[in-house]
């Protein structure tokens, strides 16, 4: 095997975020559903005998040392293999979002690397691997739709069927540092469990983040009550600043945009994944 072509980095959407309190270090404690959706970056991996690591920006320029770059420098590293790789990326997530896409580019670049070079390594290795990366990496590491608890570190698998949704992403950023130092934030919700949620996954819970968010950036409360009026419905993912709906079958097709958003606005409608794909990538 020398290459590895348009491979996947899904993005993710929080259906409900909630803080629960807040650990003697600082950390706070969650409970949330992830579900990736068919909003991907798309890259490339082809192999180098040389052990260089180098990334090629297809699209948006990242950063010198993006999350996926630092991903392979890891395992490269915890492996002690001698093999390189270059990565091409088409970045089509938009970054800011709370879609969870620089994560999910990492996840994907340790699931194809592991095949590419061969190393055989288990889900649960590149999940510890992939922890010390970033909180939302483990997700991206697994098989599908999942319970989150504690840091964003503990991940039950859940089944959920697919469904629709509208996202909305406006161009100002939200510092989560900034969300989780705001006045507006609740930290004192009572814990859940996953029959609550299953019972009534459309309309369960909120996100404990989205009034800190939109008191420090207007447009998530403006793309919120777009899709309100539009679908009855919004709520923000992560710690924004995308909004979604959920939205009926006949209400957009997958990958259509709204209209009339203001300049530099971004929107697409999406599909919920029943499963990673890549969740046959990775033995367990």
């Amino acid at each position: 095997m020398k290459a590895l072509y348009d491979v996947p980095a899904p993005a993710k959407l929080n259906l409900f975020l909630h803080v629960l309190g807040r650990r003697d270090d600082g950390y706070h404690l969650l409970q949330s559903v992830f579900v990736p959706i068919d909003w991907c970056d798309t890259l490339h991996f082809e192999l180098r005998d040389d052990g260089a690591l180098a990334r090629h920006d297809l699209g948006e320029p990242l950063p010198a040392d993006d999350l996926c770059l630092r991903a392979a420098h890891a395992l490269q590293h915890a492996s002690g293999t001698c093999w390189g790789v270059d990565i091409s990326i088409l970045k089509t997530l938009p970054s800011g979002a709370g879609l969870g896409g620089g994560s999910s580019d990492a996840a994907t670049t340790l699931m194809a690397l592991n095949r590419l070079w061969r190393l055989g390594w288990t889900r649960a290795r590149l999940i510890e691997l992939g922890a010390r990366l970033g909180a939302d990496v483990p997700f991206f590491l697994g098989t599908g739709p999942a319970w989150v608890e504690g840091i964003g570190e503990r991940l039950t698998p859940v089944s959920l069927p697919s469904a629709r949704y509208m996202v909305v992403k406006p161009p100002a950023h939200v510092l989560t540092k900034d969300i989780f130092s705001s006045p507006h934030l609740v930290r004192d919700t009572k814990p859940a469990i996953v029959t609550d949620f299953l019972a009534d996954t459309g309309r369960f819970g909120k996100n404990d983040l989205q009034n800190a968010a939109q008191a420090l950036c207007s447009e998530v409360g403006q793309a919120s009550r777009l899709l309100e009026q539009r679908y009855g419905n919004s709520r923000m993912t992560g710690s924004g600043s995308a909004v979604f709906a959920r939205i009926g079958a006949d209400e957009a097709p997958d990958g259509s945009e709204l209209t009339q958003l203001p300049a530099g606005w971004r929107s697409r409608g999406c599909r919920s994944l029943e499963q990673h794909p890549l969740r046959d990538w990775t033995p367990d």
